[in-house]
C-alpha cells in the first residue's frame, strides 16, 4: 500500500489556499494584517522577520510590559487562547486577583474567580481590597500605577504558562527517552551507517504500512530558526533515512546543510504539507533564508508541485499500530528463566511498545521478573503447559488475586501446524542449536522429548543436568534449530559437547560413538522469507541474557534468515544469533518513539576492563576451528545420511541469502 502523496499542483494549492478561504469570510483587521492566503506572515514577503504591524492609537495608549519571548499559547479545554492582556481569554479575579481563564471564572462578566469572592467583593472590604491590590495609598491610581499593576499580571501568567509547558514536557519524555552523551543522527553521520528499513520489522509499529516513504518526501515540521514568540512552522524534505528517524532539510536550503536536524518521523511533530492550511498553523521561513526570495508562494508551488508528502492519516495510522492488545493485570505462562525446563504463571505489570514486564505470580515484591515481547515464543496462554505435556511449576497462590485476569488465548503468536502423523523427530535424535544460555553459540544437542503440537525438548550435549532441568523447549518449525552439518557447511563454529576430547569434532564419528541418528534434514523449517537485512546495518536489539536491555546494534553476518548481532562497543563474545522475523529487533528510533530506554555503544573503560585472558583463549579456539579440515558436502551425505538422498545448498560465510529460497534442496535420483 503506497504511504506517500503526490502534490498535484491543484490539489497543493487548494490546500494551502484553505487558510485563506476559511479566514476572509469574517476576517478581523488584526488577522488580516497577521497572515496572508498561506498561512506565512506578511512580513516575510519583505523578508524582514523583525519588522511588527503598527499599533492603533487606543491601543498604544496603553503601556503594556513586553511579554517573554518564550511564553506559548495558552490552550484550555479545547480553546486557544492569546497572550493575556486582560482581555482576550484570560481574566485577572477583582477580589483577590487570581488569574485565570475568563471562561471558568464566576459570573456571566467573569469578574470574579469565586462565589465567595463575588460577596465579599460586595461587601465594606471592596475598597480596601482594591486599594491593596493597587498597591497605591493616599491617592487615586494613577496611568502609571495601571502600569505598574500589570507586572505582576505578566508574572503570574508567565509562570502559569511555564506551568502549562512544564506539563507538557513532562508528557513528552515519557514518550521520548533520550540517553545523555549518545544520539543515532551524530553516531549514523559522523560513521556513514546505514540502518535497517522499518520495514524489516513486521511486528514494530509502522512495520506493515511504511509504504514507499523514502528520500526526498515533504513534511511540515517546526521551524526553530525563528524568533517569533508562537511555534510556527516551514517545510522540509527528508534527507536521509535511518529507521524511524530522518534527516531533514528546511525547504530553500538547497545545498546548505548547516541547519540540517535529525527527527522521528512518527512524532507528533511531523505534519504532511498542507496540514498548516487546514490546521491554521502559520508557516514562516527560517531567518537565516529569509532574504533568498521576495515571494515564497511562488516558491513554495513551484518546489512542492508533484512533490510526495506523508498521506493525510499518516498520525492516525502511527496511533493505531501503538495499541497493543495485551493489558496490565493478564495472566500468562512463561518461561521459568531459574529452570528452562519449566514454565510458571506471571501477571503482565506493564507494556511499553509491546514489550511485556512480566512478574511471577509468587513474587511478593514484584522484582522477580522477566521481559519478553508479547510476540515472543517464551510465553502462552494459562493452560498451554498441560495441553502439550510440558512441565509447569504450580504456584502457592491458590485462587486468581483481585483484578487479575487470564489472557485470551488469540493473543498470542500462533505457529505453523505440523504434521507429526508420518515420520516425525524421535527422542534421541541429534540436531544443532542455539543454546538459550549462550546465544552466541550453535551447539551439538539432542532431542530429549517430543511433545504435542510440535514442540520438542531440547538438551545441549555435555552439558545437561541429570534431571533435565536445563531442558528447553524449541517448537519444531524453530529457526533456532537446524540439521546436522549446518554450521559445517555455512562456515559457522559449532560448539562441540564439552569435555570431548575427539578434536576437530566430526558428526560421524559423533554419531557412531554415542549410537545416534541425526534428525531427517526434510523435518526442518527451509523457509527464507526477503527479510531486506544486509551486513553492517544499525537496528536496536534486545540483549536476550538480560532481555530489560535494548541496545544499539549491528548486523555483522547473515545466513538465509539467521542473523548475527553485535552489540556496538562490546566483544565479539557478546554477539547473539536471532531470526530475521525476531521481535527482539527493532528500527532505529523505536525506544525514542515507545519510551523505552536504550543503551547506547559500551564505553572504553567497560571495553577495557574485559579480561585479555578470555579473549586470548576464544581467539585460540577460534583459529583451532579455522585450521580444522573441512569435510565436502559429498561426504557428509555419504557418512550422515545413509543414502537418504540430501544435501545442503552451499552458504557462504558473511553473504545474505536474502530470499524465498529454501538451503535444503532434496536430490532427485
Amino acid at each position: 500500500m503506497e504511504n506517500t502523496k503526490d502534490l498535484a499542483f491543484d490539489t497543493f494549492c487548494k490546500l494551502l489556499l484553505h487558510t485563506f478561504i476559511s479566514q476572509t469570510e469574517h476576517p478581523s483587521r488584526a488577522e488580516r494584517k497577521r497572515r496572508d492566503s498561506f498561512g506565512m506572515f506578511d512580513g516575510y514577503d519583505s523578508c524582514s522577520e523583525d519588522t511588527s504591524s503598527s499599533s492603533s492609537s487606543d491601543e498604544s495608549e496603553e503601556e503594556v510590559a513586553p511579554l517573554p519571548s518564550s511564553l506559548p499559547i495558552i490552550k484550555n479545554n479545547g480553546q486557544v487562547y492569546t497572550y493575556p492582556d486582560g482581555k482576550s481569554g484570560m481574566a485577572t479575579c477583582e477580589m483577590c486577583g487570581m488569574v485565570g481563564v475568563r471562561d471558568a471564572f464566576y459570573s456571566k462578566t467573569k469578574r470574579f474567580c469565586s462565589v465567595s469572592c463575588s460577596r465579599s467583593y460586595s461587601s465594606n472590604s471592596k475598597k480596601a481590597s482594591i486599594l491593596a491590590r493597587l498597591q497605591v495609598a493616599g491617592k487615586p491610581p494613577t496611568k502609571k500605577a495601571k502600569v505598574l499593576q500589570k507586572q505582576p499580571l505578566v508574572a503570574k501568567l508567565a509562570a502559569y504558562a511555564q506551568y502549562q509547558a512544564t506539563l507538557q514536557n513532562q508528557a513528552k519524555t515519557k514518550a521520548a527517552v533520550p540517553v545523555e552523551g549518545f544520539s543515532w543522527g551524530n553516531y549514523i553521520n559522523s560513521n556513514s551507517f546505514t540502518a535497517a528499513p522499518v520495514t524489516c520489522f513486521k511486528h514494530a509499529p509502522m512495520g506493515t504500512c511504511w509504504g514507499d516513504i523514502s528520500e526526498g518526501v515533504r513534511v511540515e515540521v517546526p521551524n526553530t530558526d525563528c524568533s517569533l514568540p508562537t511555534k510556527v512552522f516551514w517545510i522540509a524534505g527528508i534527507v536521509k533515512l535511518a529507521g524511524y528517524n530522518a534527516l531533514l532539510r528546511y525547504e530553500g536550503f538547497e545545498n546548505d546543510s548547516s541547519l540540517d536536524f535529525w527527527c522521528n518521523v512518527c512524532g507528533s511533530d511531523i505534519h504532511p504539507v498542507g496540514w498548516c492550511a487546514t490546521s491554521g498553523k502559520p508557516l514562516v521561513p527560517p531567518r537565516t533564508i529569509q532574504h533568498k526570495y521576495t515571494n515564497w508562494k511562488a516558491f513554495l508551488v513551484k518546489r512542492l508541485t508533484g512533490a510526495k508528502t506523508l498521506p493525510p492519516d499518516f498520525s492516525q495510522k502511527v496511533s493505531e499500530s501503538m495499541q497493543y492488545p495485551f493489558k496490565t493485570s493478564m495472566r500468562v505462562e512463561v518461561v521459568d528463566k531459574t529452570h528452562l525446563c519449566r514454565t510458571r504463571v506471571a501477571v503482565v505489570e506493564s507494556v511499553i511498545g509491546g514489550r511485556l514486564r512480566l512478574v511471577y505470580e509468587e513474587s511478593e515484591d514484584k522484582t522477580d521478573d522477566f521481559w519478553c515481547h508479547m510476540y515472543s515464543p517464551l510465553i502462552h496462554h494459562i493452560g498451554w503447559s498441560r495441553s502439550i505435556g510440558h512441565r509447569f511449576k504450580r504456584s502457592d497462590i491458590t485462587k486468581k488475586q483481585d483484578g487479575h485476569f487470564d489472557a485470551p488465548p488469540h493473543l498470542f503468536m500462533k505457529v505453523k501446524e505440523v504434521d507429526a502423523a508420518g515420520e516425525w523427530f524421535k527422542e534421541g535424535m541429534k540436531l544443532e542449536a542455539i543454546d538459550p544460555l549462550n546465544l552466541s553459540a550453535i551447539c551439538v544437542a539432542t532431542i530429549r522429548k517430543v511433545l504435542a503440537d510440535g514442540y520438542l525438548m531440547i538438551g545441549i550435549d555435555g552439558s545437561e543436568a541429570a534431571d533435565g532441568s536445563d531442558w528447553f523447549c524449541y517448537h519444531a518449525t524453530s529457526p533456532s534449530i537446524f540439521p546436522v552439518g549446518f554450521c559445517e557447511i555455512n562456515m559457522i563454529e559449532l560448539t562441540p559437547p564439552r569435555g570431548y576430547a575427539k578434536l576437530p569434532f566430526k558428526w560421524f564419528d559423533y554419531l557412531r560413538e554415542t549410537d545416534s541418528i541425526a534428525a531427517p534434514v526434510k523435518l526442518f523449517n527451509k523457509e527464507v522469507p526477503n527479510h531486506g537485512f544486509h551486513v553492517g546495518m544499525k537496528l536496536e536489539a534486545v540483549d536476550l541474557m538480560e532481555p530489560r536491555l535494548v541496545c544499539v546494534a549491528t548486523v555483522t553476518r547473515i545466513i538465509h534468515r539467521l542473523l548475527r548481532i553485535h552489540f556496538d562497543g562490546w566483544e565479539d563474545e557478546y554477539d547473539q544469533w536471532v531470526d530475521c522475523e525476531s521481535p527482539d529487533l527493532y528500527p532505529v528510533g523505536w525506544c525514542q518513539l515507545t519510551g523505552y530506554q536504550l543503551q547506547p555503544p559500551a564505553p572504553q573503560s567497560s571495553r577495557d576492563s574485559q579480561s585479555s585472558s578470555s579473549k586470548q583463549k576464544k581467539k585460540a579456539k577460534s583459529q583451532q576451528y579455522k585450521g580444522h579440515k573441512k569435510m565436502t558436502s559429498l561426504q557428509l551425505k555419504e557418512e550422515l545420511l545413509d543414502g537418504e538422498e540430501y544435501s545442503f545448498l552451499q552458504g557462504a560465510s558473511d553473504q545474505e541469502s536474502n530470499g524465498s529460497a529454501s538451503y535444503y534442496i532434496k536430490q532427485e535420483p
